[in-house]
Formats: C-alpha cells, structure tokens, sequence
C-alpha cells in the first residue's frame, strides 16, 4: 500500500515515482509514471528527425483559418495536411492515406461527398451513382479525384486570409521535399509548386530551404526583411 505524500510540490513536477522529498512512492506519483509511460509524441517519426525550425514550420500549419465555413475546401484539405505530419489520436497511428477511415473531424478522411460537394464528380455519374463508384474505385483512381482538391483550394484562396496561405505553403514545401513516403512527398511537392507557381515565382530548392530553416538564426535572418521584434 502506498502512503500519502505530504510535500507541497505541484503535482507535474515530479518526473520520479519516489517523491524526491520524502523519499516514498505515493499513489499520485505512480499514476503520473504510468501516464507519462503511455504518452506518444504527436508528430510522425519522420517529422522529429528534422530541424526544430522546419518542425515549428509544420506544427504551426496545423491548426485551419477561423471565420470559414464548416465545409470549406481549405478545411478538408487541412484533415489531409494533419494526416500527413500527426498520429492520429484515435487511432494511434499515422494515417497515411487520405480515404483510411477513422481520425475523427480533425484528420477524418476524404470521401465521396467531398468530391460532389466541389463538382469534382457528378452526383449521379454513369454506372450507378457516385456512391458505388467510389467504393469499387481503384486507389489510382481516387488519388486521380483528390489530386482536384488542390485546384479547388486555389480557386478559393482569395477566402482565406494570406498570412495562413503563406503557413501553409512553407509547409507543404518541408513535406514534399521531406515525407518518408514517396507518394505523400510528391504529392505534397506538387501542390507546394502549385501555388508557388500561382503567385508567379519559382521554388524554393531544398538546399536553400534547409540552410533558412537549419537552427541557425544568422541564416535565418539573411532570408528575411523586416525584424519581429
């Protein structure tokens, strides 16, 4: 049985289940052991092997703009952005598709609806509706339907405010040119490219990006004009 711990220390800040006071294992830190036990990063194994800079890039795009609808494109698109970088809570793992099911609204998959919603399939096309053909399509053939949602997303980027555009481009950029996967790398290089292209420059080479997001803040500072302060 375990005594009751009579320090006055706050409950996080005891990494040890003998209580670095007192010399005793209490319930209170024990249950603390275990839940620091059962913890998982949030990020993808893949993501904790990069530069912190390049990590804040991706975990700072994560969360979708306020003041859109539930529904936006820029929404749905940022389940699969989630997808691509996060484990899934609920499911403990990284989903590594964009149609798995499961994740919950936050990293939920893409579906059939989806792509009616945005006129990228009809509603009733031939051979017996939308629905059907979803579920007996090929993987190369859904990859084919969602590859649109990044035009869907340019054709409403005037919506969404730029300051997210440009977090979301950074990103993209670090996964396509970073992803273990390389199906997910390319189609994440593509999109970066995609609205790279949009606003009429060029690419950012992974050479360059790597020396302005390596953790050196004289490299960083060359890249930029105006100074947070």
């Amino acid at each position: 049985m375990t005594k009751q711990c009579t320090c006055t220390q706050p409950a996080g800040s005891h990494h040890n289940p003998a209580c670095r006071h007192h010399g005793i294992v209490t319930e209170q830190h024990a249950a603390e052991r275990r839940h620091v036990g059962h913890s998982l990063p949030v990020q993808q194994r893949w993501v904790c092997g990069l530069s912190l800079m390049q990590q804040s890039v991706l975990l700072a795009a994560v969360r979708a703009p306020d003041g859109l609808r539930k529904n936006h494109p820029v929404k749905v698109l940022m389940r699969w952005y989630r997808r691509s970088i996060l484990i899934s809570a609920f499911d403990r793992k990284a989903l590594d598709d964009p149609f798995a099911p499961g994740g919950g609204s936050f990293t939920g998959p893409f579906t059939v609806d989806h792509a009616v919603i945005y006129k990228i399939m009809a509603a009733t096309p031939l051979f017996g509706g939308a629905e059907r053909f979803w579920r007996d399509a090929s993987d190369a053939s859904r990859w084919r339907v969602f590859n649109e949602m990044r035009k869907v997303y340019l054709e409403h980027v005037d919506e969404i405010p730029h300051h997210f555009q440009l977090h979301l481009m950074h990103a993209a950029q670090i996964i396509g040119y970073k992803h273990e996967d390389l199906t997910v790398r390319a189609w994440w290089r593509e999109f970066y490219e995609m609205i790279v292209n949009d606003a009429h420059l060029f690419p950012e080479s992974e050479e360059l990006m790597d020396k302005r997001l390596g953790d050196n803040e004289g490299q960083w500072r060359a890249r930029e004009e105006v100074t947070a302060k």
